[in-house]
């Protein structure tokens, strides 16, 4: 039954509900782990260049062939299919290559991890710094109201910012809005509760190299008077996001807040080879959440040693959106609804910490 009053949550990361988390003992807190074996899990753990190798090969293979058939296409209607898969590629799976890369858990070798990123970056159109420092508080604090930087849908949900979001155009704006506000040397006080201030000064550093080579496309195409330079860089951001949106809303979106169980606030959705491709195995996203050192090409292997302290996987994108769209919706009336995953009979959640 719905409350009959409601106080809006403060997402922000210096406000009344940072202030709460640190009370309940919610920042920075001992978070529940399925049991598994040392020796499996150090196993499991063991990181190798070749997948990450032959993945990124074949996916930047993709997205060249895209972009040559678009540029022997232009002006003809077989273009559109040519920069259809080259927008997937460069603005939704460039998503889960700059989060493998991230964790440095894609390959063994850390400047391939590290290169990865940068570009990945660019492409997903995420500051590397700031984005790296906030990925690494979302792990520590994941849902955590007044902790976690990257709580996609807040409630209650905001449904035309998510429809927004298909396309990019509330996110891709406020992204160029911070880069610009780094470039002159700004950093927000909640930027600074994450990123070291050591960290800082390279992080003005690269948002002045993004603008750069947006001015650059930008002034190309006007030189040129030709859309075609931003077809490769910037438009694809508005025409190839959307497959990143219904990945990513699968994650989170609907479940708990404030609990220290990723069984209860993340998603494991079985996904088809394609698509576990495209995201890099990242459905498995309770098992990356409570282990994220273990590499992406292995979380299939965890899934299936973890699977019976689990709740049950959902079967199908599909499956998942049959309920986070009724969630959302009725979350948008009832902030304090949320979904609670079952978990097996013989396990129990963890509850949230209360007061000393």
């Amino acid at each position: 039954m719905a409350e009959t009053t409601f106080t809006p949550r403060d997402y922000s990361l210096v406000g009344r509900d940072t202030k709460l988390a640190e009370e309940r003992g919610l920042a920075n807190a001992d978070w529940y782990q399925c049991k598994i074996s040392r020796a499996r899990l150090k196993e499991l753990m063991q990181r190798r260049d070749g997948p990450a190798v032959r993945d990124t090969i074949i996916w930047f293979g993709i997205m060249i062939a895209a972009g040559v058939g678009g540029f022997l296409t232009w002006g003809t209607w077989w273009a559109v299919p040519c920069f259809l898969v080259y927008g997937i590629i460069y603005a939704s799976s460039s998503d889960s290559r700059w989060h493998e890369s991230g964790h440095r858990t894609a390959f063994k070798t850390v400047w391939m991890n590290d290169v990865l990123y940068e570009i990945a970056s660019f492409m997903v159109c995420r500051e590397s710094v700031a984005w790296r420092w906030s990925h690494t508080r979302h792990h520590t604090d994941t849902i955590i109201v007044g902790r976690d930087p990257e709580i996609a849908v807040p409630r209650p949900p905001d449904l035309w910012g998510i429809f927004l979001g298909f396309f990019t155009l509330k996110r891709t704006p406020n992204e160029f809005k911070e880069m610009l506000r780094h470039c002159v040397g700004n950093i927000s006080d909640a930027e600074k509760t994450y990123i070291p201030e050591s960290e800082q000064p390279k992080l003005i550093r690269n948002a002045r190299i993004y603008i750069a080579i947006y001015a650059g496309v930008i002034s190309t195409a006007i030189v040129t008077r030709s859309w075609l330079p931003l077809m490769y860089v910037g438009l694809p951001q508005l025409y190839g996001s959307w497959l990143m949106v219904v990945y990513g809303l699968t994650q989170h979106a609907g479940l708990a807040e404030d609990v220290l169980d990723h069984r209860l606030n993340c998603r494991t959705v079985y996904m088809n080879r394609i698509n576990r491709f495209l995201y890099w195995e990242m459905n498995y996203h309770v098992e990356h959440h409570m282990f994220p050192m273990v590499p992406y090409y292995n979380l299939g292997k965890l899934h299936q040693e973890l699977k019976d302290q689990m709740p049950t996987p959902y079967p199908s994108i599909a499956a998942a959106y049959r309920e986070i769209i009724p969630a959302l919706l009725r979350q948008a009336k009832e902030p304090t609804y949320y979904v609670r995953r079952e978990l097996p009979a013989n396990v129990q959640p963890v509850t949230t910490p209360q007061p000393a």
